[in-house]
């Protein structure tokens, strides 16, 4: 298809030159916007070089995110990335100088220091988004990495014992679909070996303080996890948290695990007698020994352990605001924490030996970047600080947070409430009523959060769009109950959230409902593309990047690793009836009523929604005569890392919101 495309491209440039002299011709032609190799597009229009030159600042932000101490000194490794694609980097002071450690062009994944090896670090790579991770073990000393695994099958959650001598993990290698618990001896050739064969999704937590157990969650749903524990010696594996009696029973959460370290109790976030995630201590013998996160009413989204087990940090939630908390767990009581701006909170890791934490965190006006704390001086420092390409972040807009009222009722006569997140065009510079961006995540069991808009700031600094982020039932962060408000044959209901939506922005003077264009990914490219096919005459265009056009054909043809967990959230189509509902509600089956411009982009190597759902969908709705523009990488996966490609379909999104939403 680039082929073809570049013999049109030429072939346009003769037209537009007929009847002038060659050189003539040749000062007129406009330069266009390369191709790259790894990218095939099908009627996507040469896009002149010109139109794009202010993207170019857009294209190089940057972002830093915590990947783990150094074992020994006060270093931090992190990733980011200054070529193609995120590679391990080490800082070694704050704000101190990046020093790049890592040099593939697939990007580099999971990170984790070995304890007592200061030269070595595991980490895991994605090569050609199929994400089919490798882990690999880093020997500074010669800067050479060796692959631990075997090349085929994936690879998860890295976990260090405590002295450092093994390497456990979670890997399909088996059969392809169950994840077995593995461990090695990276010093002894050919020491990898399974420990326990295990059924479903499963990983590696943590390692218990005499390093002979691991902590295991077994992943059945967003809303149903269960923690167990392994024998390392004879590989038996004990429920902790056992399933209900009944299967009627309400079903429990358990996000992550440490080892407390009398090694009889473990800390995990739990929605068990709650609404939200909270932190709790719980015995071996599946009790609540205490609630540690409080009266908090907000879910609790990552947490560590001081080496010392004295001091526990953990992260909330709070209607998308993240807020850091320090607990002393010798006496209970809540320790300093820093102030911190708006922000969205990333992963946090004591450094070892100490009570110091670090932390990711991003907000409207700037990337993620990464801070340490230590509650004993009380002093935060910044150890990165992303480039935001020269722009001025001062004039990247802030979201403001509102709660829309869409179709049902949470009680007799009262409206439920839908949370979205506006970032508003500067009104000095555009003024009238301003085009309108719906984004919408992905998941669905996700969150759209409050954090750095990154190369979209674009839309409201330079075209003076409005970008909606609304987060529809089913997302995560409200509680368990928000969070099955779309299961099943409740699907739809999230796509009348979006109708709901386009009735609030009618309402509002500051934003053009006549100019109305959405856009998402995964789970988020359904919504997109059912919203055409029932509020198709209230948008303008529609952005689809890797998304579910039929969720039979996605179920079938997803990994099979994936698959049992997604038939929990969309429903089983073995089953007729809901086979048949499935259907019913697939936008590709009800392709003649998308009229509207459509960009569908797409990873050739995804392993979730596979290339055929966006195949299927281009060309159905090409029947209708509607201008369709596909885009796909052919070295990409669920989503474009890699930034050659990233950056051509940043341009071509922007060519197209230009013709289709702007015109």
């Amino acid at each position: 298809m680039t082929k073809r495309l570049s013999v049109w491209m030429s072939a346009g440039v003769l037209l537009a030159s007929a009847g002038a002299s060659t050189t003539r011709a040749q000062e007129a032609a406009p330069e266009m916007v390369t191709v790259p190799a790894s990218i095939a597009v099908k009627n996507v229009p040469p896009i002149p070089k010109e139109r794009a030159a202010d993207l170019f600042p857009y294209e190089n932000l940057r972002t830093a995110s915590l990947a783990d101490w150094h074992p020994t000194e006060r270093k931090l490794y992190i990733r980011t990335r200054f070529a193609q694609s995120v590679q391990l980097h080490e800082v070694g002071m704050p704000l101190g100088a990046r020093r790049q450690l890592t040099f593939f062009n697939e990007p580099v994944a999971e990170v984790s220091a070995r304890p007592g090896h200061p030269s070595q670090v595991a980490f895991s790579l994605n090569a050609g988004g199929a994400e089919n991770y490798q882990l690999y073990l880093l020997d500074r000393t010669t800067g050479s990495s060796r692959r631990l695994t075997d090349g085929k099958s994936r690879n998860s959650s890295p976990v260090w014992s405590h002295d450092g001598k093994l390497l456990a993990w979670a890997s399909n290698a088996r059969n392809g679909t169950d994840f077995d618990l593995w461990v090695v001896d990276p010093d002894t050739p050919g020491s990898e070996r399974r420990v326990a064969d295990l059924q479903g999704g499963w990983a590696p937590l943590d390692w218990s303080p005499d390093n002979r157990r691991l902590l295991l969650q077994e992943d059945i749903s967003a809303n149903e996890t269960y923690l167990h524990v392994a024998e390392l010696a004879t590989g038996a594996v004990q429920a902790i948290t056992p399933r209900p009696a009944q299967k009627t029973d309400a079903t429990i959460s358990y996000q992550g695990g440490l080892w407390a370290p009398d090694g009889r109790s473990v800390f995990t976030a739990t929605d068990r007698d709650a609404e939200v995630l909270r932190l709790v201590r719980l015995g071996l013998d599946n009790s609540v020994q205490a609630v540690l996160s409080g009266d908090i009413p907000w879910d609790v989204e990552g947490f560590d352990l001081s080496d010392d087990g004295a001091v526990l940090a953990f992260g909330t939630n709070e209607d998308g605001f993240s807020k850091l908390h320090l607990l002393d767990l010798k006496t209970g009581a809540a320790l300093p924490s820093p102030e911190l701006p708006p922000a969205v909170g990333g992963a946090l890791g004591f450094r070892p030996g100490s009570h110091e934490i670090a932390f990711s965190l991003s907000w409207a006006r700037s990337p993620s970047d990464i801070y340490s704390y230590d509650p004993a001086t009380r002093k935060l420092e910044r150890w990165t600080e992303s480039e935001v390409g020269g722009l001025n972040p001062e004039t990247f807009p802030v979201p403001e947070l509102v709660r829309y009222p869409t179709f049902d009722e949470t009680a007799p006569g009262v409206r439920r409430t839908i949370p979205a997140f506006v970032y508003r065009p500067d009104k000095n510079r555009f003024s009238g009523p301003r085009p309108v961006f719906i984004d919408v995540h992905g998941g669905p069991e996700a969150q759209a959060l409050p954090g750095f808009l990154g190369s979209m700031n674009y839309l409201s600094t330079e075209l003076g769009i409005a970008i909606l982020v609304p987060n529809i039932r089913g997302s995560a962060g409200y509680g368990k109950t928000y969070l099955r408000l779309d299961d099943w044959k409740k699907r739809e209901d999230s796509i009348k959230d979006i109708g709901a939506l386009l009735d609030w922005i009618a309402t509002q003077p500051d934003l053009d409902a006549s100019r109305v264009m959405i856009g998402g990914g995964s789970y988020g490219g359904y919504v997109v593309l059912a919203s055409l096919v029932h509020y198709g005459d209230r948008l303008r265009c529609a952005y689809d990047t890797v998304g579910i056009s039929n969720f039979v054909t996605f179920l079938e043809n997803t990994s099979a690793y994936r698959r049992d967990q997604r038939r929990v959230e969309y429903g089983d189509e073995r089953i007729p009836e809901m086979r048949a509902f499935l259907e019913s509600i697939s936008p590709a089956r009800h392709s003649d009523k998308i009229r509207r411009p459509l960009l569908v982009a797409q990873g050739a190597n995804d392993p979730r929604v596979p290339l055929s759902e966006s195949d299927q969908i281009v060309a159905a709705v090409e029947k209708n005569g509607a201008p369709v523009w596909y885009v796909v990488g052919k070295d990409e996966g669920h989503g474009f890392q890699k930034k050659v490609n990233s950056d051509y379909l940043r341009a071509v999104l922007m060519e197209f919101i230009r013709r289709h939403l702007l015109s």
